[in-house]
């Protein structure tokens, strides 16, 4: 079933749109991570424009993103007083990253960058994973444990000074840090459509210092926040959230969701890891193949 998509300006297949959605939401709950760095290129490779694909996939994000949510804050495990320091960081973030935004835009070089950026960030975060699930692999295999990673904050953290007393992550530290990291992840979202969990995680355990039980809660927290702002910020400025797309996409993700969070218990963590880091990699492969390739015919004229 042929769908036209107002401010792509295109037609798509709507079944199949839906089903991109379900796979990205499979994913999201087969592997635990938001999906939306993988929702952009793949609507790049169906044939969405970047600045579409990136504009409408913060918009998924947001809407997959709630009830995850009300989940962590049901057990208490949202840090507020964090996520809110961040949620100011990342709505200033989202201000930068739009002015960015149209610049690039004017100067004719949005969808390039958009690219780039997901080649490097993919292929940085694909083999940082791999590295470290095949290890944890060979780990069970051997018999053998592998020694965690301490989860202490940055000594660059502890050297800022204005410290503040954040009780439910167990932390004394500067606000200036969680700032800064919701200001970076503010102008990603605005870039890339994506909610920044995969760069969040990590950098609240291992830089902020913050207790396991509180990170994944608080990342959602913030990312609810940030990315309704990104996707206001778009509507307002560079118009680029097509709705008709995002209404497809969230129900195909919503449904996924539910499938891979079922599926999820019959893998091994340490397995589904390193599938999803294989999955990454592919996907930055694709789209650095995808910046070099030039086609037969570079200008084609379509008669109406």
């Amino acid at each position: 079933m042929e769908i036209y998509l107002p401010i792509a300006n295109l037609s798509v297949n709507a079944l199949l749109i839906i089903l991109l959605g379900g796979l990205v939401g499979i994913l999201s709950g087969l592997f635990g991570v938001g999906g939306g760095f993988l929702t952009t290129p793949l609507l790049i490779f169906y044939g969405i424009p970047p600045t579409v694909a990136a504009a409408s996939a913060s918009t998924q994000v947001t809407g997959t993103s709630v009830s995850g949510i009300a989940a962590h804050m049901r057990r208490g495990g949202v840090d507020v007083h964090m996520g809110l320091v961040m949620v100011v960081g990342g709505l200033v973030g989202t201000l930068a990253g739009a002015f960015l935004f149209s610049w690039l835009e004017s100067l004719g070089q949005i969808d390039t960058v958009i690219n780039i950026i997901y080649v490097i960030m993919l292929g940085w975060i694909g083999g940082m994973m791999a590295k470290e699930s095949w290890l944890a692999i060979k780990a069970e295999r051997l018999g053998t444990r592998v020694s965690a990673a301490k989860r202490r904050h940055h000594p660059l953290v502890a050297s800022l000074p204005f410290r503040w007393r954040f009780y439910r992550s167990n932390l004394y530290i500067s606000p200036i840090a969680p700032l800064f990291l919701g200001f970076i992840t503010g102008i990603l979202t605005m870039l890339l459509g994506v909610g920044g969990g995969f760069i969040m995680v990590p950098a609240m355990l291992y830089i902020l210092g913050m207790g396991a039980q509180v990170v994944v809660g608080t990342s959602l927290f913030q990312i609810l926040f940030v990315t309704i702002a990104a996707t206001m910020t778009h509507s307002l400025t560079t118009k680029a959230v097509d709705i008709v797309l995002v209404v497809l996409l969230l129900v195909g993700s919503v449904t996924g969701a539910q499938i891979g969070a079922r599926l999820a218990y019959k893998f091994r963590p340490t397995y589904l890891r390193f599938a999803l880091a294989v999955i990454v990699l592919l996907v930055a492969i694709r789209m650095a193949l995808g910046l070099g390739y030039q086609p037969d015919e570079i200008y084609s004229v379509h008669l109406l």
